[in-house]
């Protein structure tokens, strides 16, 4: 099986578990994750509009928003790393690409801290994302520019087993796959031990 196939199947069982923990939780899933950017406010952050079953960070990023910048996620083009979009509560949303929402005028801003969309992540900080590379390439592109804090946002359910084989339900890695510096769950908060 080569390694895309691998990815394939990887995600194909990780888009399951995030269903059924979608279908299952309840309010509050972005507590942890609140509580985390309340210790660095002021600090320019991305968070991301949630699609399909990805856990909605919202309710965090709006608070933080209150304290300062907040960006959201545009896909320039494939093979491109992405650029992320001042975003209040209040402000006006369009469709974009993959039918996630991005402000309907665009004002840039450089995050420091870049909450991640994902999958399925284990903990060593590994994550599997959609398989176009956006955020691989993104999180390279700033941490060459400056420190960047990536944080994997994910439910509890779309965890993989750290260290396994891809037959026993790890990830498939690659090198240039982005490591993540935090994960957060409904459920914990994950330093990555690895």
């Amino acid at each position: 099986m080569t390694l895309s196939e691998q990815k394939n199947a990887a995600r194909k069982a990780a888009f399951a578990r995030r269903k059924d923990a979608f279908a299952s939780a309840g309010a509050g899933k972005a507590g942890l994750l609140s509580e985390f950017l309340a210790g660095h406010r002021g600090v320019p952050v991305a968070g991301y509009m949630p699609i399909r079953t990805e856990i909605d960070p919202l309710p965090a990023m709006a608070e933080a928003a209150a304290y300062g910048p907040v960006g959201v996620p545009v896909i320039r083009g494939d093979g491109q790393p992405l650029v992320f979009s001042a975003w209040e509560p209040e402000t006006e949303m369009v469709n974009g690409p993959f039918g996630a929402q991005v402000p309907a005028v665009e004002t840039l801003i450089v995050p420091e801290i870049v909450v991640v969309p994902l999958v399925a992540f284990d903990r060593t900080g590994n994550r599997l994302g959609y398989g176009g590379g956006f955020y691989d390439r993104t999180l390279e592109k700033l941490r060459d520019a400056q420190p960047t804090f990536a944080v994997g946002f994910a439910f509890a359910a779309q965890e993989a087993p750290a260290g396994a084989s891809v037959a026993d339900g790890g990830l498939p890695m690659e090198p240039t796959d982005q490591p993540l510096d935090l994960i957060i769950t409904e459920k914990e908060v994950i330093t990555p031990q690895g």
